[in-house]
């Protein structure tokens, strides 16, 4: 049995380093599966192969996510949410609470919902484009945060106040500072909740607020959960991913001007993007019986870390996987998940962050940083907190 004492994944500050792709790389060809005894969430599986991760992703009976599906909350401890939220709940019931939302997210919705999508996004980037010197972290934010306002039938007048919260929540400085912005948005999301069970519209709070499992509503508790749970992810995969992949684009030009001439798809090099930044670094599963895995003995109550950056740059998944190949194909990467788990807004994240790429291709002749980018130290939402630029026009 091997175990990692000299690397702990679940440290930050690791992801950032530049000599972290050969240090995973290392670790990968010692074993597919390594036993990482972590600082605060104790032994914890670590699963580094795209195989053995695909493995882990598709088996949710003996994989389960009610214990967590995320490091951090402890050695021990059981999220608030185990069993009442989408990602912290199994199937059948893991099913029963996405059911009122998939159609929100569903690609037939989201085709519809593109012209919109297209010209908020056009308008973010003209705005930037004018002001000449932004921070392209807040300035991406801008899109996923309207565009679930409209998923959420936010009303005009609260608007500006929801997206300050949104602000906080997901781009304070601090968890201190994001904890507090949550604790603002989850008391509207409930007074918004218990609004609309009595007046439902045609919005994704009514349908949570209204959706019935076995004849009886979901308890109020519940629904805000799963709404602040779809809200964080909603926003968070799309600004983190928006950022890191416009930060790689100009870090090679060369990939910048192919896309601009039309050389490469916006739709493979998206996938080719989200598999290179994989923002969301890992996710968690808990044994629910003794099992084994590439050799080891996994006991149930086990945690399981699926690192999907290692999975995604895995050469016996990839040709090359250490080249950023916009043209990629296939390109079976698991950055938005797999098996019962994956996302369910992907199709909504595609459409929001090709509209992004697009308008800031067909707007923006060269992106040049005018200072240092800033990691964040997350290890649930691997990002960028700042990347200031100035925008040069076509």
């Amino acid at each position: 049995m091997l175990t990692t004492t000299a690397v702990d994944l679940t440290d930050p500050d690791l992801w950032a380093r530049p000599d972290t792709p050969g240090l995973i790389a290392e670790l990968r060809r010692e074993a597919a599966v390594h036993r990482t005894d972590t600082v605060d969430d104790g032994p914890v599986w670590s699963v580094l192969s795209y195989r053995h991760s695909a493995q882990v992703l598709r088996d949710a009976a003996l994989y389960s996510s009610e214990q967590g599906s995320l490091l951090g909350a402890g050695e021990g401890n059981v999220p608030v949410g185990s069993g009442r939220m989408m990602a912290l709940t199994d199937p059948p019931r893991h099913r029963e609470l996405r059911a009122p939302a998939n159609p929100f997210f569903a690609p037939g919705p989201v085709r519809g919902a593109a012209r919109g999508i297209t010209d908020l996004a056009v308008s973010i980037v003209e705005k930037a484009v004018e002001l000449g010197e932004v921070d392209l972290v807040d300035a991406v934010s801008a899109l996923p945060l309207s565009v679930m306002c409209d998923l959420l039938d936010v009303p005009e007048q609260d608007r500006e106040m929801v997206e300050r919260v949104c602000d906080v929540a997901f781009l304070g400085n601090t968890p201190e500072e994001r904890r507090a912005g949550h604790q603002q948005l989850i008391p509207y999301l409930l007074h918004q909740v218990m609004l609309r069970r009595t007046n439902p519209k045609d919005d994704l709070i009514s349908k949570m607020a209204t959706y019935r499992v076995g004849g009886k509503l979901l308890p109020v508790e519940d629904v805000v959960l799963n709404l602040d749970n779809i809200v964080v992810g909603g926003v968070q995969t799309v600004r983190h991913t928006a950022a890191m992949g416009l930060h790689t684009l100009t870090q090679n030009p060369e990939l910048w001007r192919k896309l601009q001439q039309g050389e490469v798809g916006m739709d493979s090099a998206l996938d080719e993007l989200l598999r290179w930044t994989s923002v969301g670094l890992h996710t968690l599963r808990t044994a629910s019986r003794d099992t084994e895995l590439d050799g080891h003995t996994i006991r149930r109550g086990d945690r399981v870390a699926v690192w999907v950056w290692s999975a995604n740059r895995d050469p016996e998944a990839f040709d090359r996987p250490e080249e950023i190949l916009l043209d990629r194909s296939p390109n079976k990467h698991l950055a938005l998940g797999l098996g019962a788990h994956y996302c369910i807004g992907a199709p909504l994240a595609k459409a929001e962050l090709g509209a992004l790429f697009t308008a800031m291709l067909e707007r923006v002749d060269t992106i040049e940083p005018t200072g240092p980018v800033t990691h964040n130290r997350s290890i649930i939402n691997f990002g960028l907190d700042h990347f200031p630029v100035r925008l040069l026009p076509r």
